[in-house]
């Protein structure tokens, strides 16, 4: 029988995927950690950065309550798209679509940011990191994670995509642990302005779906989803047999688990 390829099982854009498949096994369990250090309180304004689908904005509109403002900020028009649909009908978020270096707000607008797993994409860190501290009103605080090293399973997931999609490709999942030194990340703070920063840091267990599911709702999840498109089928069986095989030390129950390293950030400006 041939091995059943589960990319061809998956339907959606990637955002939809994301929201779908990244938001309840990752973005969601380690959103609690980020909303804790943001101490959101009723009535304040907050300002989720490089939101996403809005797993992050949706929990800090539950702290701010009917009373407060909450605005989530992403340059993906698609997440935003999703995130307006799977915003609950009785929380009031606006949505804007921008760039986290060039954000079109007023200063001095907010008394909490909060950002999550963003930073490490953003082109000129310390121009976003400022752009932040303008909009906060003085004193305002910022919450922010990054993830990080690369956990042994994504090192194999990267090194298979460099080999069977292209070598452009791989550097990707790189990429999303790429910001992990706590001294770097308080520096950055520092040159933007902040102030009290300190930096946490922890390593949460995050429970996974099957391998052989896995693997591809990363894939379609994100950006590397165009180009793994173009494989074909013989390639794309050929990439799921080789990492689902060296991920298998890692099952636990028929399901990946992952402990990644979380730092959060949180100062004040």
């Amino acid at each position: 029988m041939a091995q059943k390829v589960f990319y061809k099982t998956f339907a959606g854009s990637a955002a939809e995927n994301y929201e779908k498949y990244f938001v309840p096994y990752i973005g969601r369990p380690l959103a609690f950690e980020l909303i804790e250090a943001a101490a959101i309180r009723p009535g304040e304004r907050v300002l989720d950065v490089a939101c996403g689908t809005g797993i992050v904005t949706r929990l800090a509109a539950r702290r701010a309550g009917p009373t407060g403002t909450v605005h989530g900020l992403d340059m993906n028009p698609g997440m935003l798209a999703v995130a307006r649909s799977v915003a609950p009908a009785d929380v009031e978020i606006t949505w804007h679509e921008s760039t986290a270096e060039s954000m079109p707000l007023p200063d001095d607008s907010y008394d909490v940011i909060t950002s999550q797993l963003g930073l490490q994409f953003m082109t000129d860190k310390v121009a976003a990191l400022s752009e932040m501290c303008r909009v906060l009103a003085p004193g305002g605080r910022l919450a922010l994670s990054v993830t990080g090293p690369t956990p042994p399973p994504f090192i194999v997931f990267e090194e298979a995509l460099s080999k069977y999609i292209s070598p452009e490709i791989g550097p990707f999942v790189h990429m999303v642990f790429s910001l992990n030194d706590p001294q770097e990340l308080e520096k950055l703070a520092g040159d933007a302005g902040f102030r009290d920063i300190s930096v946490h840091t922890s390593k949460p267990t995050l429970r996974l779906s099957s391998p052989e599911e896995f693997i591809w709702q990363y894939i379609q999840s994100t950006p590397l989803s165009e180009a793994v498109s173009q494989a074909d089928e013989a390639t794309l069986a050929q990439l799921e047999r080789e990492v689902v095989a060296a991920w298998e030390p890692y099952v636990e129950q028929g399901a990946m688990t992952v402990s990644p390293g979380m730092l959060t950030l949180s100062a004040r400006c």
